[in-house]
């Protein structure tokens, strides 16, 4: 009897995907190893006093490829954090960026802490002591490696790291693009907090638009009254049950690590984490079952099911018992191989992470530019789109003999700002995104979403290489 083998650790398992892929291309196999290789793991230590006394403190920052400059990745803090998810995480930023034309490289940083048993002037001196590290071996800078948010992180850690950038780079004219996610006083973008999330609820609603698809499915077209079970009421998880919600989906089923709670006729996600804030929990709240177990909420009866917490949530011991049509993965891995084998012979579309969770790096793309050209999005049009439709209004009543009343003649001549401008480009690169591996799906015979993004990714990745002349 043959030993039983041990699973596919997670970046193995983004390669597999690749693997899966790259046999449906004809390029040089040379090309497609490098590819598919991560180009540099940087793992490092360091002492942090605290409280307790001097800790050392585990971290990483992988960049996978530079086909593309420079590259970008969010920064986690997790005590689950090592090299393997680092490398694995940097790999799916190369291919996300591909998908959606955003022109960055992946990469992916980490450090091995549980960020609420450290006091914020303890967690300040591991963020700065990090970046500093990262100057150090030039693993940072607007050109060359842009961090960003990610598990464990958000605007605050994002600030120490671009104070502490300029402070050792003070000749350096665009710091302030060393790092996207900053609050909106240190150069960040309005809109991206919600980025992701709202990316999430596109992709979701576009998938929802095609009508022959979700015949298949046995759905209906569009994405009002679709039932909904979001894992996860993080960052990502919010706002993507808040937009779902907002676009006529019906919020079903929520999920905590504290535990879940469901509600068949719906709920109201605002009031939910308004419940969380006063109670520390999601749990009895008014009018909704409880679910003790997290993974169990997974297996709630709905149309679409939102992973929008960690890796490895959908595993091939539970996948049999999922219900949903659609499985849209908000969360980087959420997924393992052996569980969407299961999935895809149900007959579930599974909208891969690669594709659907990419808002947050679009927008990250939309805030280094506003920091490179060091002007606010809307700034040099809206006043001037505002008077040009004021001018068209005047003429049609002129003109016509009727008047547009004052409500109408602000909705219709309110010039876009930044948030509107970050939405519209947002919703846009979804959209074309999502048609972009739709056509590859259906025209090649036997794959899935997902293998159709990886196809699509690797592709542009490809002529980037050749277009260099390096593979001839």
């Amino acid at each position: 009897m043959s030993a039983r083998q041990s699973p596919l650790t997670f970046f193995e398992t983004v390669c597999s995907n690749f693997d899966k892929a790259a046999t449906y291309l004809q390029h040089p196999q040379g090309l497609l190893d490098q590819i598919k290789a991560c180009n540099s793991v940087y793992h490092f230590r360091f002492p942090v006093q605290t409280e307790d006394g001097y800790e050392v403190i585990s971290a990483w920052r992988a960049e996978h490829s530079q086909h593309k400059l420079p590259t970008k990745g969010g920064i986690r803090y997790s005590e689950e954090v090592n090299e393997d998810e680092v490398m694995a995480l940097a790999a799916l930023m190369t291919y996300k960026c591909a998908v959606v034309d955003v022109p960055f490289g992946g990469a992916k940083g980490g450090i091995k802490i549980n960020p609420k048993k450290y006091t914020v002037e303890e967690l300040q001196r591991i963020t700065r002591r990090y970046t500093a590290e990262l100057v150090k071996k030039n693993f940072i800078g607007p050109g060359i490696d842009v961090p960003a948010p990610d598990y464990g992180t958000g605007a605050r850690e994002m600030a120490w790291i671009v104070d502490t950038y300029i402070a050792l780079n003070p000749e350096s004219l665009d710091g302030s693009a060393c790092v996207t996610g900053k609050p909106i006083s240190q150069g960040g973008i309005r809109g991206r907090k919600e980025a992701t999330g709202r990316g999430v609820s596109f992709g979701v609603r576009e998938a929802c638009n095609l009508a022959e698809d979700m015949k298949a499915l046995g759905l209906t077209k569009g994405l009002e009254g679709k039932r909904v079970v979001v894992q996860g009421l993080g960052n990502v998880g919010y706002h993507a049950a808040k937009f779902l919600q907002e676009g006529g989906a019906v919020i079903v089923g929520l999920a905590e690590y504290e535990g879940a709670i469901h509600n068949p006729k719906g709920l109201d996600v605002d009031e939910v984490v308004k419940h969380r804030n006063s109670t520390r929990s999601i749990l009895n709240f008014p009018g909704a079952t409880n679910i003790p177990k997290t993974l169990e909420a997974l297996e709630l009866d709905c149309d679409i099911l939102v992973p929008a917490a960690l890796e490895n949530q959908i595993t091939g011991e539970n996948a049999p018992r999922i219900k949903a049509k659609i499985v849209g993965e908000g969360a980087n891995g959420p997924t393992t191989a052996d569980a969407e084998e299961i999935l895809l012979k149900k007959g579930i579309m599974v909208l891969p992470d690669m594709y659907l969770n990419a808002g947050g790096v679009t927008v990250s793309y939309f805030e280094w530019l506003k920091n490179l050209q060091h002007v606010r999005m809307g700034r040099m049009g809206r006043r001037f789109a505002e008077r040009s439709m004021g001018q068209v209004i005047e003429i049609i009543e002129a003109s016509t003999g009727h008047s547009v009343t004052d409500k109408q003649r602000q909705m219709l001549v309110k010039g876009p700002d930044e948030e509107d401008l970050v939405n519209s480009g947002l919703e846009d690169t979804m959209i074309v995104a999502y048609h972009e591996i739709h056509e590859v799906w259906k025209k090649t015979k036997n794959i899935d979403l997902r293998t159709a993004a990886f196809i699509s990714s690797i592709d542009k990745i490809a002529t980037s290489y050749l277009e260099l002349g390096i593979f001839p």
